[in-house]
Formats: C-alpha cells, structure tokens, sequence
C-alpha cells in the first residue's frame, strides 16, 4: 500500500478503520463466541492460509490473507488491543535498529546455509 513520499506503511486511520468495520460487521457474534472460542477461529483460518500457501491459487491465497487479517482484528478488539497502536510498532522501522530496511543480523534460526550457521 505504497503512496508517493511516503514509507509506504498504513496510517493510524486505515489499520483503526478496518479494525472497526470488521468490529460492525461482526463485533456482537465476536464477543458472544468470546476470545477462546474466538482465537480456535484464528487458527484455524491459519491453517488455511498455510495450505493456501502451498496451493497455486491466486485468489484464494489473497482470500486466506484477507481472513487472517480480519480475525487478528477481531481478537485485538475483544482483547481491549487497538490494531494501529500495535502496528506503530513497526512505523519508523526495525524496532530493534530503527533502520528501513531492517540491518540487525540474521538470528541463527534465520541464516540460510550460504550463510553459515554458527
């Protein structure tokens, strides 16, 4: 979602904004179900989103990311979590070295083998 002059990063009102459509359209099924049964809903759409992944369809892989990202704002929002103060984490970059692109070193479990592993 990149926008001339810009890091390219959503702003505070597109991340709030989706959180609470998505809290109209089901925010009384979401709090009734409750955050477990919630979160079992999540996973699941995970997984489908995990065979989405190996799969060759377009569409349903961006359908799979589409309901990942609506049910992760379902449960910030039974959770008392606002979306976009949780993803200005990331707004001025890396939270470890604050560069854009990220410069910290890759973590052991990170390298690949061209790398090295030690």
């Amino acid at each position: 979602m990149s926008r001339a002059g810009d890091s390219g990063f959503p702003t505070v009102g597109e991340v709030r904004g989706f959180q609470e459509a998505i809290e109209l359209l089901y925010g009384d099924r979401d709090r009734a179900r409750g955050i477990d049964g919630t979160f079992v809903w999540f996973v699941e759409e995970v997984g489908e989103l995990a065979r989405a992944l190996k799969g060759d369809d377009p569409g349903n892989l961006i359908e799979e990311f589409a309901d990942v990202y609506a049910w992760l704002s379902t449960l910030a929002s039974l959770a008392g979590v606002d979306m976009a103060e949780a993803v200005g984490k990331y707004a001025r970059g890396c939270p470890r070295c604050h560069q854009a692109p990220c410069a910290c070193p890759p973590k052991r479990s990170q390298r690949t083998p061209e790398q090295g592993l030690t």
